[in-house]
């Protein structure tokens, strides 16, 4: 086996102490995910309205 020298050993990845983790709503403001929500949220609304008047 070769022996790697320490030197040549990359660091692990860490994130940066003045770097604020994601939270929902970077989440919110991805197009997708609005986009699926905004179909779903108009499928609630059409059957909701078609109880209540419809029925």
């Amino acid at each position: 086996m070769h022996d790697i020298p320490r030197g040549d050993v990359p660091a692990p990845l860490t994130p940066a102490a003045d770097h604020e983790p994601r939270g929902c709503l970077f989440a919110l403001s991805q197009p997708p995910l609005m986009i699926f929500l905004g179909v779903i949220a108009c499928l609630l609304l059409m059957a909701a309205v078609h109880d209540l008047y419809l029925l």
